[in-house]
């Protein structure tokens, strides 16, 4: 017999019509990774076909974004249209996860007051404040994983338990150096911050490489151009995060393209690049080392691009983590992708003046 809580859920569901059961079931984010597919509006769905045959639609109720991860694809304008009046970006990744181009409602980058004063705190000590604390967090979260992928080896590999253990006090030593740099602008501190995410980041690597299966072949971490593997992985999973970072800045009211640790250049995104480390690795990170500790088959192609499914595979896991996900932030829990959102609106609220307090990073639980 079902307990009461059951026949509660069923009863209010069946209530439900069914579009909102749908809406309430889909994913949140659309992939479309496919040559020769079409998005096209029908509805209050968005319809993705192949030579008219249905291969996916989605409600446009539930969808958050749109992620379109190949070539070939063709897109209607009335698609379009509706997103942009809904407010749901649709974001093109290349196949290495690089995010090449954006498309937002007009009405979303109209804000004036943040924009000012977020270019203004470059000058002074908000920015300094800021880059600190986009560093540290990153460093942070860089012991942290270190710290939850070691939790269990004490028994079975207790040297190596002790090395990572050593790796992380190193980390959160430097951490703290990070925090007590001193400038009046983020110019006069870059070079010191950069030298220690740089060291940083040569423990955490180096630990994360040890704390992988022996099977996995990985020598270390390379950024773009990367074919091996590992790197593939991260690089594409960083570009998937990147359009989740830039969507809840833009929503902020802040422009994506003003950073603070990451210099300007035109078409790089630097405030994206310096939001993005503070969840690197409670998000990437975590999702990508778990697979491949668990033996999943993540395959490339002969010219070392990830596999169609094994692309589809890695966002879903990525969009699972920031949806489903919960961790401690700011006195309950919430999920990673709710933290995003207002870390950034934290990041606009700081540079107005009106956060009250200084910006902290997030810092995830392990």
């Amino acid at each position: 017999m079902a307990d009461k809580k059951t026949i509660k859920i069923n009863i209010v569901d069946s209530m439900l019509d069914e579009e909102t059961r749908a809406a309430l079931k889909a994913p949140t984010e659309l992939i479309v990774d496919g040559w020769g597919l079409f998005v096209g509006k029908h509805s209050e769905r968005l319809r993705v076909t192949k030579k008219s045959e249905l291969v996916q639609e989605l409600p446009l109720a539930s969808l958050q974004q749109v992620l379109i991860t190949s070539s070939g694809v063709s897109i209607s304008s009335e698609a379009v249209e509706e997103c942009a009046k809904r407010g749901i970006p649709m974001h093109f990744l290349d196949y290495q996860g690089r995010a090449y181009a954006s498309l937002y409602s007009g009405q979303l980058t109209g804000t004036v007051k943040t924009r000012r004063a977020q270019l203004l705190a470059y000058t002074d000590q908000r920015g300094v404040l800021l880059g600190k604390a986009f560093a540290a967090g990153k460093v942070r979260n860089q012991l942290n994983l270190l710290r939850y992928m070691n939790k269990n080896r004490a028994a079975k590999s207790p040297d190596l338990h002790d090395e990572v253990r050593q790796a992380a006090i190193d980390l959160e030593a430097l951490a703290d150096e990070l925090a007590g740099l001193t400038g009046a602008n983020i110019d006069e501190i870059r070079t010191s911050l950069l030298i220690l995410e740089a060291e940083a980041a040569r423990l955490y690597w180096a630990q994360t490489r040890n704390l992988l299966l022996a099977e996995v072949e990985w020598t270390g971490r390379v950024g773009q151009g990367a074919t091996d593997l590992v790197n593939s992985l991260l690089n594409y999973g960083y570009g998937v995060l990147y359009t989740r970072i830039e969507q809840a800045l833009v929503l902020a009211g802040l422009d994506p393209y003003a950073g603070f640790v990451h210099t300007d250049r035109p078409g790089k995104p630097s405030l994206v690049f310096d939001l993005v480390e503070e969840f690197r690795q409670p998000i990437v990170d975590r999702v990508i080392f778990a697979l491949l500790n668990l033996g999943v088959s993540l395959e490339q192609e002969p010219d070392g691009m990830l596999t169609q499914e094994a692309r589809r595979q890695l966002a879903r896991k990525i969009m699972e983590r920031l949806t489903e996900s919960k961790e401690p932030y700011e006195g309950k829990r919430q999920t990673l992708q709710a933290i995003i959102y207002s870390q950034a609106r934290h990041i606009a609220t700081f540079v107005r003046g009106d956060l009250g307090r200084d910006y902290s990073p997030f810092e995830c639980s392990w």
